[in-house]
C-alpha cells in the first residue's frame, strides 16, 4: 500500500508565502494553507497575487489561482491563526512553513510546533528589503519589531523576495527528501549559510 503524501502547513500567503507554495507547487505533498488576509491591489505588485483575486481571502485565492494554473489542489483556510485554532489547524502537520509578518502570530506557531514536536522552519524578509531570514526552529527567535509591517508592496524588492522565498522553497524541499535542516541569512548582496 503507498503512503500517504506529508501534509505540510503553510501560514501567510503574502509576499513570501505565496510565492514559497508557487515553487513548492510540485512536491508530492498535501497542502494546508492558511491566512484570513484580503488581497488588495497594492498585494498584485510584490506577492503571486492576481488583479482578479484583489478583494478575496488570500487563501482562497491562491487556492483558485494554482487549481486553475496546474490543477494544484490545496486546503483553503480563510481565517486568522489563534490560540483557539491553533490545535486544529496545525494537527497533523509533518511541516509546518512560517511565512508571517508579526510576532505574535509566529511565537504562538513556534510554541505550537515545539509542544508537538513538528518540524517549522520560518522565513522573515526585512520590510525595507535590505534582510532576511529561513530558519529552523529552534535557531529562530520572532523580531519583537515585527507588528505586520507591509514588506514591499510597490514591488521595489520583488526579486529579492523571490530570492528568499525560492531559498525557502529549496529549503523545505531538501527536508522533504532527504530530512537535512540547514538554515540561513539572506541580503540583496548575497546568502549566509549557518
Amino acid at each position: 500500500m503507498a503512503e500517504a503524501p506529508r501534509k505540510v502547513v503553510l501560514v501567510g500567503v503574502g509576499a513570501l508565502g505565496s510565492h514559497v507554495l508557487l515553487f513548492g507547487r510540485n512536491w508530492p505533498v498535501r497542502f494546508t494553507v492558511i491566512d484570513f488576509d484580503r488581497v488588495e491591489q497594492k498585494n498584485v505588485m510584490a506577492q503571486f497575487h492576481s488583479k482578479m483575486g484583489v478583494g478575496r481571502n488570500k487563501a482562497s485565492a491562491m487556492q483558485q489561482a494554482l487549481q486553475g494554473l496546474y490543477g494544484l489542489r490545496i486546503e483553503a483556510v480563510p481565517h486568522r491563526l489563534v490560540e483557539d485554532n491553533v490545535q486544529t489547524l496545525l494537527s497533523g502537520a509533518d511541516l509546518v512553513l512560517d511565512c508571517v509578518d508579526n510576532a505574535p502570530t509566529r511565537d504562538l506557531i513556534q510554541q505550537h510546533v515545539r509542544a508537538h514536536d513538528i518540524p517549522c522552519l520560518h522565513g522573515a524578509i526585512a520590510a525595507d528589503g535590505s534582510y532576511a531570514r529561513v530558519m529552523w526552529d529552534p535557531q529562530f527567535t520572532a523580531d519583537d519589531g515585527s507588528k505586520g509591517v507591509a514588506t514591499c508592496e510597490d514591488g521595489e524588492h520583488l526579486p529579492f523576495i523571490a530570492l528568499v522565498s525560492g531559498r525557502m522553497a529549496m529549503t523545505a524541499q531538501t527536508w522533504l527528501q532527504t530530512g537535512r535542516q540547514r538554515s540561513c541569512h539572506l541580503h540583496p548582496g548575497g546568502i549566509v549559510e549557518i
